[in-house]
Protein backbone atom coordinates (compact mmCIF):
# COMPACT_ATOMS: atom_id res chain seq x y z
CA UNK A 1 0.00 0.00 0.00
CA UNK A 2 1.05 3.41 -1.38
CA UNK A 3 1.54 5.78 1.53
CA UNK A 4 -0.64 9.12 0.23
CA UNK A 5 0.90 11.40 3.05
CA UNK A 6 5.18 12.24 3.55
CA UNK A 7 5.79 12.28 7.00
CA UNK A 8 5.98 16.25 7.38
CA UNK A 9 2.39 16.09 6.42
CA UNK A 10 1.53 13.96 8.59
CA UNK A 11 3.09 16.29 11.20
CA UNK A 12 1.27 18.92 9.98
CA UNK A 13 -1.73 17.31 9.92
CA UNK A 14 -1.75 15.79 13.37
CA UNK A 15 -0.65 19.47 14.68
CA UNK A 16 -3.25 20.91 12.94
CA UNK A 17 -5.61 19.01 15.12
CA UNK A 18 -3.89 19.01 18.63
CA UNK A 19 -4.61 23.09 17.59
CA UNK A 20 -8.27 22.68 16.95
CA UNK A 21 -8.47 20.30 19.88
CA UNK A 22 -7.06 22.86 22.23
CA UNK A 23 -8.96 25.56 20.94
CA UNK A 24 -11.97 23.28 21.30
CA UNK A 25 -11.75 22.41 24.92
CA UNK A 26 -9.46 24.49 26.17
CA UNK A 27 -12.36 26.20 27.53
CA UNK A 28 -13.87 23.63 29.57
CA UNK A 29 -10.44 23.11 31.24
CA UNK A 30 -10.02 26.47 32.32
CA UNK A 31 -13.94 26.25 33.50
CA UNK A 32 -13.62 22.82 35.72
CA UNK A 33 -10.38 24.92 36.74
CA UNK A 34 -12.35 27.79 38.19
CA UNK A 35 -14.74 25.76 39.45
CA UNK A 36 -11.98 24.34 42.00
CA UNK A 37 -10.74 27.41 42.87
CA UNK A 38 -11.53 29.56 46.13
CA UNK A 39 -13.86 32.29 45.30
CA UNK A 40 -10.65 34.97 46.31
CA UNK A 41 -8.05 33.03 43.97
CA UNK A 42 -10.12 33.47 40.79
CA UNK A 43 -8.52 36.83 40.38
CA UNK A 44 -5.10 36.45 41.18
CA UNK A 45 -2.40 38.10 39.87
CA UNK A 46 -0.03 37.03 38.06
CA UNK A 47 -2.67 34.24 36.61
CA UNK A 48 -1.77 30.91 38.09
CA UNK A 49 -3.04 27.68 36.77
CA UNK A 50 -3.08 25.74 39.73
CA UNK A 51 -4.04 27.36 42.82
CA UNK A 52 -3.90 27.02 46.34
CA UNK A 53 -6.92 25.33 48.12
CA UNK A 54 -8.70 23.87 45.06
CA UNK A 55 -11.81 21.81 46.02
CA UNK A 56 -14.91 20.68 44.85
CA UNK A 57 -17.27 22.70 47.44
CA UNK A 58 -18.33 24.50 44.43
CA UNK A 59 -20.33 21.78 43.20
CA UNK A 60 -21.46 21.18 47.00
CA UNK A 61 -22.33 25.16 47.79
CA UNK A 62 -24.46 25.67 44.21
CA UNK A 63 -26.94 23.43 44.99
CA UNK A 64 -27.65 25.63 48.35
CA UNK A 65 -27.14 28.75 46.71
CA UNK A 66 -29.67 27.83 44.30
CA UNK A 67 -32.04 25.28 45.85
CA UNK A 68 -34.22 24.82 42.61
CA UNK A 69 -31.05 24.32 40.71
CA UNK A 70 -31.91 20.80 40.03
CA UNK A 71 -35.71 21.72 39.19
CA UNK A 72 -33.86 24.30 36.31
CA UNK A 73 -31.98 21.19 34.76
CA UNK A 74 -35.00 19.15 34.38
CA UNK A 75 -37.28 21.91 32.71
CA UNK A 76 -34.40 22.11 30.64
CA UNK A 77 -34.56 18.79 29.63
CA UNK A 78 -38.63 18.58 29.38
CA UNK A 79 -38.63 21.76 27.28
CA UNK A 80 -35.43 20.30 24.80
CA UNK A 81 -37.37 16.90 24.71
CA UNK A 82 -40.75 18.44 24.12
CA UNK A 83 -39.29 20.66 21.18
CA UNK A 84 -37.25 18.24 19.48
CA UNK A 85 -40.62 15.98 19.43
CA UNK A 86 -42.66 18.18 17.72
CA UNK A 87 -39.69 19.11 15.09
CA UNK A 88 -39.45 15.67 14.69
CA UNK A 89 -43.25 15.64 13.97
CA UNK A 90 -43.16 18.25 11.34
CA UNK A 91 -39.90 17.75 10.00
CA UNK A 92 -39.96 14.00 8.53
CA UNK A 93 -42.72 14.72 6.82
CA UNK A 94 -42.15 18.03 5.99
CA UNK A 95 -38.80 17.04 4.55
CA UNK A 96 -39.84 14.10 2.94
CA UNK A 97 -42.32 16.19 0.62
CA UNK A 98 -39.74 18.72 -0.09
CA UNK A 99 -37.31 15.99 -1.18
CA UNK A 100 -40.04 14.09 -3.28
CA UNK A 101 -42.55 15.88 -4.40
CA UNK A 102 -42.49 18.72 -7.24
CA UNK A 103 -44.92 21.49 -6.38
CA UNK A 104 -45.24 25.57 -7.04
CA UNK A 105 -43.53 27.40 -4.94
CA UNK A 106 -41.21 24.98 -3.67
CA UNK A 107 -38.00 26.27 -4.02
CA UNK A 108 -39.26 29.80 -2.83
CA UNK A 109 -40.69 27.97 0.55
CA UNK A 110 -37.01 26.87 1.20
CA UNK A 111 -34.98 30.08 0.48
CA UNK A 112 -37.80 31.46 3.29
CA UNK A 113 -36.59 28.81 5.47
CA UNK A 114 -33.14 29.85 5.19
CA UNK A 115 -34.21 33.55 5.52
CA UNK A 116 -36.13 31.94 8.90
CA UNK A 117 -33.13 30.67 10.04
CA UNK A 118 -31.02 34.45 9.63
CA UNK A 119 -33.69 36.21 11.82
CA UNK A 120 -32.93 36.18 15.42
CA UNK A 121 -35.59 35.33 18.07
CA UNK A 122 -35.07 38.91 19.83
CA UNK A 123 -36.27 40.44 16.86
CA UNK A 124 -39.76 38.81 17.34
CA UNK A 125 -39.81 39.10 21.07
CA UNK A 126 -42.60 41.87 21.15
CA UNK A 127 -44.90 39.70 18.40
CA UNK A 128 -44.45 37.03 19.87
CA UNK A 129 -45.14 38.23 23.65
CA UNK A 130 -48.22 39.77 22.34
CA UNK A 131 -48.90 36.38 20.76
CA UNK A 132 -48.51 34.17 23.75
CA UNK A 133 -50.45 37.08 25.73
CA UNK A 134 -53.26 36.90 23.28
CA UNK A 135 -53.61 32.94 23.31
CA UNK A 136 -52.61 32.87 27.46
CA UNK A 137 -49.74 31.29 27.34
CA UNK A 138 -47.64 33.22 29.22
CA UNK A 139 -45.84 31.54 32.16
CA UNK A 140 -45.87 28.12 30.81
CA UNK A 141 -43.95 25.09 29.48
CA UNK A 142 -45.44 25.83 26.25
CA UNK A 143 -44.42 29.51 26.02
CA UNK A 144 -41.12 28.39 25.83
CA UNK A 145 -41.72 24.89 24.02
CA UNK A 146 -43.88 26.32 21.07
CA UNK A 147 -41.09 29.23 19.60
CA UNK A 148 -38.43 26.59 20.34
CA UNK A 149 -39.78 24.26 17.57
CA UNK A 150 -40.92 26.95 15.34
CA UNK A 151 -37.60 28.72 14.71
CA UNK A 152 -36.14 24.60 14.79
CA UNK A 153 -38.24 23.75 11.93
CA UNK A 154 -36.58 25.20 9.25
CA UNK A 155 -32.78 24.04 9.74
CA UNK A 156 -34.30 20.23 10.65
CA UNK A 157 -35.84 20.47 6.84
CA UNK A 158 -33.20 21.64 5.67
CA UNK A 159 -30.83 19.04 6.98
CA UNK A 160 -33.31 16.06 6.93
CA UNK A 161 -33.88 16.80 3.25
CA UNK A 162 -30.51 16.84 1.84
CA UNK A 163 -30.33 13.31 3.88
CA UNK A 164 -33.52 11.70 2.56
CA UNK A 165 -32.27 13.04 -1.91
CA UNK A 166 -29.45 10.32 -1.19
CA UNK A 167 -31.91 7.54 -0.46
CA UNK A 168 -32.74 6.04 -4.03
CA UNK A 169 -36.48 6.08 -5.30
CA UNK A 170 -36.35 2.69 -6.84
CA UNK A 171 -36.89 1.61 -2.86
CA UNK A 172 -40.28 3.35 -2.79
CA UNK A 173 -40.88 2.02 -6.17
CA UNK A 174 -40.29 -1.03 -5.22
CA UNK A 175 -42.60 -0.58 -2.05
CA UNK A 176 -45.39 0.47 -3.96
CA UNK A 177 -45.15 -2.28 -6.69
CA UNK A 178 -46.37 -4.33 -3.72
CA UNK A 179 -48.82 -2.73 -3.24
CA UNK A 180 -48.02 0.07 -0.25
CA UNK A 181 -49.36 3.71 0.05
CA UNK A 182 -47.02 6.76 0.48
CA UNK A 183 -47.48 6.79 4.36
CA UNK A 184 -46.46 3.03 4.88
CA UNK A 185 -43.72 3.32 2.20
CA UNK A 186 -42.45 6.72 4.34
CA UNK A 187 -42.76 4.79 7.67
CA UNK A 188 -41.29 1.12 6.87
CA UNK A 189 -39.25 1.87 4.23
CA UNK A 190 -37.83 5.38 4.04
CA UNK A 191 -37.44 6.08 8.51
CA UNK A 192 -35.42 3.37 8.91
CA UNK A 193 -32.94 3.82 6.16
CA UNK A 194 -32.89 7.76 7.40
CA UNK A 195 -32.85 6.96 11.07
CA UNK A 196 -29.27 8.07 10.87
CA UNK A 197 -30.62 11.78 9.54
CA UNK A 198 -32.92 11.85 12.16
CA UNK A 199 -31.10 11.13 14.75
CA UNK A 200 -28.92 14.35 13.44
CA UNK A 201 -31.76 16.61 13.35
CA UNK A 202 -33.05 15.37 17.12
CA UNK A 203 -29.39 15.95 18.59
CA UNK A 204 -28.96 19.35 17.20
CA UNK A 205 -32.68 20.57 18.08
CA UNK A 206 -32.27 18.86 21.43
CA UNK A 207 -28.84 21.36 22.21
CA UNK A 208 -30.16 24.24 20.47
CA UNK A 209 -33.35 23.93 22.55
CA UNK A 210 -31.35 23.02 26.25
CA UNK A 211 -28.92 25.92 25.71
CA UNK A 212 -30.39 28.27 24.34
CA UNK A 213 -33.88 29.20 25.88
CA UNK A 214 -32.82 32.11 28.02
CA UNK A 215 -34.66 34.56 26.33
CA UNK A 216 -37.94 33.18 25.27
CA UNK A 217 -38.26 31.95 29.30
CA UNK A 218 -36.82 35.57 30.84
CA UNK A 219 -39.48 37.15 28.96
CA UNK A 220 -42.93 34.55 28.13
CA UNK A 221 -42.27 33.58 32.20
CA UNK A 222 -42.29 34.98 35.67
CA UNK A 223 -42.69 31.41 37.61
CA UNK A 224 -39.71 30.65 39.13
CA UNK A 225 -40.21 27.07 39.39
CA UNK A 226 -40.91 26.85 35.36
CA UNK A 227 -37.61 28.33 34.56
CA UNK A 228 -35.07 26.68 32.31
CA UNK A 229 -31.35 25.82 33.10
CA UNK A 230 -29.73 29.22 31.76
CA UNK A 231 -32.03 31.70 33.42
CA UNK A 232 -31.44 29.47 36.96
CA UNK A 233 -27.55 30.09 35.88
CA UNK A 234 -28.24 33.84 35.87
CA UNK A 235 -29.49 33.72 39.94
CA UNK A 236 -25.23 33.01 40.44
CA UNK A 237 -25.14 36.48 39.53
CA UNK A 238 -25.52 38.96 42.24
CA UNK A 239 -25.55 42.99 42.08
CA UNK A 240 -21.63 43.85 43.02
CA UNK A 241 -20.36 40.00 42.45
CA UNK A 242 -20.66 36.95 40.13
CA UNK A 243 -19.81 33.59 42.09
CA UNK A 244 -17.68 32.20 39.26
CA UNK A 245 -17.01 29.05 41.29
CA UNK A 246 -20.12 27.69 41.31
CA UNK A 247 -21.59 29.10 38.22
CA UNK A 248 -19.02 27.01 36.36
CA UNK A 249 -19.56 24.16 38.27
CA UNK A 250 -23.16 24.74 37.54
CA UNK A 251 -22.82 24.98 34.14
CA UNK A 252 -20.43 21.98 33.69
CA UNK A 253 -22.64 19.82 35.65
CA UNK A 254 -26.01 21.16 33.36
CA UNK A 255 -24.25 20.27 30.11
CA UNK A 256 -23.83 16.67 31.05
CA UNK A 257 -27.42 15.38 30.12
CA UNK A 258 -26.65 16.90 26.47
CA UNK A 259 -22.98 15.03 26.52
CA UNK A 260 -24.90 11.71 27.81
CA UNK A 261 -27.38 11.46 24.87
CA UNK A 262 -24.50 12.50 22.54
CA UNK A 263 -22.07 9.70 23.66
CA UNK A 264 -24.97 7.18 23.08
CA UNK A 265 -26.23 8.29 19.85
CA UNK A 266 -22.60 9.28 17.95
CA UNK A 267 -22.70 6.26 16.15
CA UNK A 268 -26.40 7.72 14.57
CA UNK A 269 -24.30 11.15 14.31
CA UNK A 270 -21.24 10.00 12.38
CA UNK A 271 -23.24 8.20 9.94
CA UNK A 272 -26.12 10.99 9.45
CA UNK A 273 -22.73 13.16 9.00
CA UNK A 274 -20.54 10.86 6.65
CA UNK A 275 -23.61 9.90 4.47
CA UNK A 276 -22.94 10.21 0.91
CA UNK A 277 -19.12 11.05 1.30
CA UNK A 278 -18.43 8.04 -0.73
CA UNK A 279 -19.93 7.64 -4.05
CA UNK A 280 -21.42 3.79 -4.91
Amino acid sequence: MINKYRWWEYVLIYAGIAVFLVFVLAPFVEAFVVSMRPIDGLFSIPYRFITENMSFAAYVDMWENVPLLWRYMINSFFIACSVTLIVLIVVIPAAYAFARFEFKGRNGLLGAFLAINMVSGAVLIIPLFKLMLAVGLLNTYAAMIIPGAAFAIPTGIWLLRSYLLRIPKELEEAAWADGADRIYTLRRVIIPIALPGIVVVAIATFITAYAQQFLFALTFNSTNELNPLPVGLFQFFGRQTVVWNELMAASLVGILPVLIVYVFLQRYIVAGLTAGAVKE
